[in-house]
């Protein structure tokens, strides 16, 4: 069975975005060669990638055309070609069609076909996206928090779970630092079902 890891850049105060429809890519990140080498190795070891379509479409713009150009880093570059060939789902009513090595997940039942998905799947399955990550928590699907944390406090702007006003029991699996002042943290989500 695999596991949901919900990873995000996040502010101190646990903001995606600060102004509506930066999607996470505001002036506030502090993404740096240090950070992106470790998440372009997470992300290699990753056996699916699921995205909300918010997420999936701002990726989308951005990462397929960064493999060819010159004047981007190399790690940028690699994680490009990591992000284009990984496999991926895409959660979303209004998309019929995507590229990339992508399928989409629709409709009414579209947590319980990621549920069935999970549990066919081995090993990390990223999930990216507020809404999305806030339906597989509500599910009780949700295994862990892989939070890049930057050193900003927003006091505004899209929080890191849509709407969810139930407190959550975390264990800490491991905390690493970065340049510039970035923390990851892990956590694994107790289950509140047991």
């Amino acid at each position: 069975m695999g596991r949901f890891v919900y990873s995000m850049n996040v502010s101190v105060d646990l903001r995606i975005e600060q102004v509506p429809g930066d999607n996470g890519a505001g002036e506030w990140l502090r993404i740096n060669e240090d950070m992106h080498r470790a998440a372009n190795e997470r992300t290699r070891d990753l056996a699916l990638m699921i995205q909300g379509r918010v997420y999936y479409e701002t990726m989308e713009e951005y990462w397929p055309r960064a493999r060819g150009d010159a004047s981007l880093p190399h790690y940028m570059r690699e994680y490009a070609e990591i992000w284009t060939a990984k496999p991926k789902v895409l959660v979303s009513r209004t998309r019929r069609s995507a590229d990339h090595h992508t399928r989409i997940i629709g409709g009414g039942d579209a947590i319980e076909q990621l549920a069935a998905l999970r549990a066919t799947t081995d090993g990390i399955i990223s999930v990216n996206g507020a809404a999305l990550a806030t339906q597989l928590l509500r599910a009780d699907l949700l295994d862990e928090l892989m939070l890049w944390t930057h050193p900003s406090i927003l006091g505004f702007g899209r929080p890191l779970f849509d709407d969810y006003d139930m407190p959550i029991d975390l264990d800490l699996l491991e905390q690493r630092s970065f340049d510039e002042g970035v923390t990851l943290h892990r956590y694994a989500i107790r289950n509140t079902k047991e």
